[in-house]
């Protein structure tokens, strides 16, 4: 071995077992930085001689990775269908509770049995209006309370999907960065460190798989087939609503579904954007709120069909409103959706509106007071309310204050349903997390490597020191 060829070897080694404590030390100051993917240096000997650097190698389990962006995006849907059950099962509250819809009901059960005990005061019968009054408001609070959890959803989806479009811009970006310094032989495991980071995101809203492209590029598919990005990216388009209300729906073109390149996506399940966050949204929005929605209607309808009975009050003409109106005209049952939010009682009964609290007792059509100790219509109203019905095909036979409760089991079960499928989601995620951190950086593995490193660098800058110390004495003894 030539002394030009020993000291181009040690320069070699020196060059190498700097660039490995570069990546070392880099590898141990991200050691909890969330997306970083471990370094390792690829060296190869070189034909004359020495160590050649090929590269900077980034160690990802792409199947570990793929799997756990999964069950991110189940993980974030679980948990957007979640906090919106609880919001609806809050709404109506829990039953024994002050303000709850249950106890409102309780409350004017009570009313019209104090009442029909003594007709003739005056103060019974404007409890029963009040209570009424208190019902009905409740029932409408609830209505305009889902209505706003719909109007929230709207908004979060065109939040949602911007930032989809924003983050798909820049993975692309990523991508054409990548290419390049591929192309010109730049090292890249930064860049696919934020491109990582950024797909996460991605997968939280909508569920992906990443396939390999050339170059170190890389293209997004969500699991139902749509491509979000295969060179350029896909720009997903949503029209928010600036307020929604309850006729309104996507089905009837009233609210607003995803587009891509103008033709409308499919978010039916499966389809190609089910499953993540965005989904669930529109879940929320479009599937659960409706449902609720007309269940509370029907609960409104019922309210009014069992007080306009025939024969219930015979001072009232057939086809006019009872006790319970729809913003105080008779119930039309083709425009029963949102019939929850105009529930109201008769004017006639509201001394607020004009009414007289006597038409309690009298008759809702009576033209003179009646026998100030007549009981019976107010007896007839209390059995109303506790008479047994069906508010549909599929609903069972109750009273009143057994459809509440059927309601309010309803929304409860959903809750319990939804907070279930996020327990197991949750789990699946941290424990495809915890698998993916093990094979992230050791910090251990590390130190030692570095060891092995310095004692590198030192053979191999006493290699160099032996040479000059050689040259200099071939200088002295020439000399």
């Amino acid at each position: 071995m030539t002394i030009s060829s020993a000291l181009s070897n040690a320069l070699s080694g020196l060059n190498a077992s700097s660039r490995m404590a570069d990546t070392v030390s880099a590898n141990i100051a991200n050691v909890l930085t969330e997306g970083f993917a471990p370094r390792q240096v690829a060296l190869e000997s070189r034909q004359n001689g020495g160590v050649s650097i090929v590269g900077v190698t980034r160690f990802v389990d792409t199947a570990l990775l793929g799997d756990r962006r999964l069950a991110d995006s189940a993980q974030a849907a679980a948990e957007t269908r979640s906090d919106f059950a609880l919001s609806l099962e809050r709404m109506i509250g829990t039953p024994g509770d002050e303000g709850a819809f249950s106890t409102r009901l309780a409350t004017f059960e009570t009313s019209l049995i104090s009442a029909a005990a003594r007709p003739e005061e005056p103060n019974r019968l404007q409890s029963v209006v009040d209570a009424a009054s208190a019902l009905s408001a409740n029932v409408n609070a609830v209505s305009d309370g889902i209505q706003d959890l719909r109007s929230r959803a709207d908004a979060e989806i065109a939040a949602t999907v911007d930032t989809l479009n924003t983050v798909l811009d820049s993975v692309a970006t990523l991508n054409r960065q990548i290419t390049q310094a591929t192309a010109n032989g730049r090292a890249t495991a930064g860049l696919e460190d934020q491109r990582q980071a950024a797909i996460d995101d991605i997968a939280q809203i909508v569920p992906l798989r990443q396939l390999p492209r050339d170059n170190g590029a890389v293209a997004l598919v969500t699991t139902g087939g749509a491509v979000l990005l295969d060179g350029r990216a896909a720009h997903l388009e949503f029209d928010a609503s600036r307020i929604v209300a309850p006729h309104m729906t996507r089905e009837n073109g009233l609210l607003s579904g995803i587009r891509i390149a103008g033709q409308e996506i499919s978010l039916d399940d499966p389809g190609p954007l089910s499953g993540g966050k965005l989904a669930a949204l529109f879940q929320n929005r479009d599937v659960a709120a409706t449902e609720a929605q007309s269940g509370l209607d029907a609960i409104a309808r019922d309210f009014i069909e069992r007080f306009s009975q025939p024969g219930l009050d015979p001072t009232q003409a057939p086809g006019t409103p009872g006790l319970f109106t729809d913003a105080g005209s008779a119930l039309d049952p083709a425009t029963e959706t949102g019939l929850a939010s105009r529930l109201a009682i008769n004017p006639l009964v509201d001394p607020q509106s004009g009414g007289v609290v006597s038409r309690l007792r009298d008759g809702l059509g009576a033209t003179e007071s009646g026998p100030p100790g007549n009981a019976d219509l107010l007896q007839r109203m209390g059995d109303a309310l506790t008479s047994r019905s069906s508010l549909g095909p599929e609903s069972a036979i109750r009273d009143a204050s057994g459809h509440i409760a059927d309601f309010a089991s309803r929304l409860a079960q959903d809750r319990l349903t939804t907070e279930r499928e996020l327990s197991f989601g949750t789990s699946q995620a941290n424990e495809l997390r915890s698998l993916e951190l093990e094979n992230g950086v050791d910090s251990d593995a590390e130190l030692q490597r570095l060891l092995l490193v310095e004692q590198a660098f030192a053979a191999n800058a006493r290699l160099v020191q032996t040479i000059d110390d050689l040259m200099q004495t071939l200088l002295r003894i020439g000399a």
